[in-house]
């Protein structure tokens, strides 16, 4: 829909480009404006762990129309409720958190379609444009959008995961490595071995069965190589505190 540029996003990653993106924390939708200004090719709208409001994810959400940029909203867990709302704000993709098995991704489908194939609710606003698009034409749409994208972040998915990708209507899965390695028993320690060997079979798999991979995750060479479609590098703070200390360390170079 090209009110959340989830057409260019795809025509990206079907042309073999490799995605790039922000983590979006801060309230403020200027943070994602200027994403977008500057080429980014997605956000991360982190509504898990930022203390958003639905009237901010709206904002970050707004803020990318007229440009090139497809708002991904990671909603706070697998919930009928909390996805519901998040889905009329039209967002590009929504992302659900530690889904660790074929029934939750099932439901995580379910949330995001529309009856026969779902049980999302009827409450259109923003994503018909306030009515301007006939309904029927919405719904064709709404048979492909948003992108559902599914987080494998624990060993129990994992285990589960070939029956996880079978699940129809998943377009996408994303790795949550930090909190993988802490169901793990070894919480950031990303590149311990068997860390690696587990996300790598995470990858492999999820590339086997056609879907769209994805992270937000560091460093972004050995991701790459991994065969990731798309990966947000940074995150709106991240951004700002390592350009911070750059310009004190080069104004502190200059001093001495």
């Amino acid at each position: 829909m090209e009110i959340n540029n989830l057409e260019k996003f795809t025509a990206k990653i079907a042309a073999g480009r490799l995605c790039l993106g922000s983590v979006i924390t801060l309230s403020d939708p200027v943070v994602s404006e200027l994403a977008g200004d500057c080429g980014l090719d997605f956000t991360w709208i982190d509504a898990e762990h930022a203390p958003f409001s639905l009237e901010n994810i709206q904002g970050h959400i707004m803020a990318l129309r007229g440009t090139d940029c497809a708002p991904l909203v990671r909603v706070a867990w697998n919930d009928f409720a909390i996805i519901k709302p998040v889905l009329d704000l039209a967002p590009a993709g929504i992302i659900i958190p530690m889904v660790c098995t074929a029934e939750e991704a099932a439901a995580a489908v379910a949330s995001c379609k529309y009856p026969p194939r779902g049980r999302r609710g009827c409450g259109v606003r923003r994503a018909n444009r306030y009515g301007q698009m006939p309904f029927a034409e919405y719904l064709r749409h709404s048979e492909t959008e948003p992108m559902v994208i599914i987080q494998i972040e624990h060993i129990d998915a994992v285990r589960n995961l070939d029956e996880i990708l079978q699940v129809p209507g998943i377009d996408s899965i994303c790795i949550g490595p930090c909190d993988l390695s802490g169901s793990m028993g070894k919480l950031n320690q990303c590149d311990d071995p068997e860390v690696v060997t587990v996300i790598e079979e995470i990858c492999r798999k999820t590339l086997q069965a056609g879907l769209i991979l994805g992270t937000a995750a560091a460093p972004y060479a050995t991701w790459k190589k991994r065969g990731l479609h798309w990966i947000a590098i940074t995150s709106d703070c991240g951004s700002m505190s390592a350009t911070y200390r750059r310009i004190l360390a080069e104004a502190a170079a200059e001093q001495s």
